[in-house]
């Protein structure tokens, strides 16, 4: 059932090349409803000021109000408080907190790191280095034929010397969706910690770090209709005493001396500076928003909306398509190939019929480079995108194929 909600969102009325706007571009980011467009002009204009620094009015109001949106959030993904959460400017930050202020203390010579094939270079590449400077080995846990994850693989990987696995919610390129408790039971078994990018996965499912076990789990705010410029990172309570900050500066001190400082204990020591606070008081109203509609209701909508889309597109005997054959694997995500067609080509032919797709490797290089394709065209939905948008997309496609003189 279509959720009926594109009058929410007022840049779905724009037409683009003379066409109306389809935009299947929701793994890079989503557009945004107007409460939330709402929440941030009310901030600028009724309580801009800067926060837990003044006793004005302002600066209070200010304050409460984004403090209220970390008890929002520790809510929304069922963390036990809201001491639990760290704002930061993005998933990338959020992970590079934790190999700064978690891997550089507790990571040694000669122990494992573990990330999985599927990961975004976000959830790669700090660790590539992490490990580079400490001596640590990284290994990578392979993938199955159909695109999933191997437990089987993973579990030959798991060792004594495990220190630390980092593994995607759901792949930002085949869609894939990692049994993230699994894994997280698992790690724990020999005694590794556990990070989660969940930076594709909560937006389309309910996440909830005590159901799933994880020690971190980071995530962005404009892939779930917030904005950009925010991020989240969850860390588990008995994790925050024993890592050190990443930034030094105000706010995340408790005294500062002329030759010695003294830091804040708690989860506000990784929140050096001014923060960007209209766009986090913002984001609790994407929260509410998500909140009303409910996650099992958005997850529904995009799995039938995916299952549409691969039956639209199998039709096509010169399109592969990279994503698991049951549909209960995989978040509404479509990579494809056309043979004989540059994904850039079929990106540009789509731009010209108003459709909004990307093409490259979606910062998962290495993925893309397993698949054994130099790039791919992905599609990729949200609550607001309906059946009508699939079929537009496909009449693109049909376009693409005329255009470069292919036959189905």
């Amino acid at each position: 059932m279509p959720l009926n909600i594109q009058k929410d969102f007022p840049i779905l009325k724009r037409r683009v090349h003379g066409k109306r706007l389809v935009y299947l571009d929701n793994a890079a980011t989503s557009q945004k409803p107007k409460i939330f467009l709402d929440a941030l002009q009310k901030y600028y204009t009724t309580i801009n000021a800067n926060i837990h620094r003044g006793v004005h009015t302002l600066s209070e109001e200010s304050t409460g109000a984004y403090e209220a949106v970390r008890e929002k959030t520790a809510k929304f993904i069922g963390a036990q408080s809201a001491g639990e959460i760290v704002f930061t400017k993005n998933t990338t930050e959020s992970i590079n907190c934790v190999a700064v202020s978690w891997g550089k203390k507790n990571i040694k010579k000669g122990d494992e790191v573990i990330v999985s094939a599927l990961e975004h270079h976000a959830n790669l590449v700090p660790w590539q280095e992490l490990c580079r400077e400490t001596g640590a080995i990284l290994k990578i846990i392979p993938l199955t034929e159909d695109f999933l994850l191997d437990i089987e693989g993973f579990q030959k990987l798991l060792n004594l010397n495990t220190k630390l696995v980092c593994v995607t919610g759901m792949s930002n390129v085949t869609g894939s969706i990692v049994p993230v408790k699994q894994i997280t039971e698992l790690s724990h078994a020999v005694g590794a910690k556990v990070l989660v990018d969940a930076a594709q996965s909560i937006a389309h499912s309910q996440t909830n770090v005590q159901n799933i076990g994880c020690d971190f789990l980071a995530f962005s705010s404009h892939k779930m209709l917030g904005p950009m410029g925010v991020g989240v990172l969850y860390i588990k309570e008995s994790l925050i005493a024993e890592m050190s900050p990443y930034m030094y500066g105000g706010d995340m001190i408790e005294t500062v001396e002329q030759y010695t400082s003294k830091y804040k204990t708690d989860y506000a020591k990784f929140e050096a500076g001014t923060q960007n606070v209209a766009d986090v008081v913002a984001f609790g109203a994407a929260l509410d928003y998500l909140k009303k509609i409910g996650m099992s209701a958005i997850e529904k909508h995009d799995r039938e909306l995916l299952a549409y889309a691969k039956a639209k597109f199998s039709k096509f005997k010169q399109v592969k398509l990279f994503s698991p054959k049951n549909i209960k694997n995989c978040g509404p995500v479509l990579s494809f190939v056309v043979e004989g067609i540059h994904p850039h080509d079929i990106a540009s032919v789509f731009d010209s019929q108003g459709v909004a797709i990307r093409a490259g490797f979606h910062c998962a290089e290495p993925l893309v480079r397993r698949l054994g394709v130099p790039s791919t065209a992905r599609m990729s939905f949200y609550l607001y995108n309906t059946k009508a948008d699939v079929d537009t997309a496909v009449k693109a496609l049909q376009k693409t194929l005329k255009i470069f003189k292919i036959k189905n």
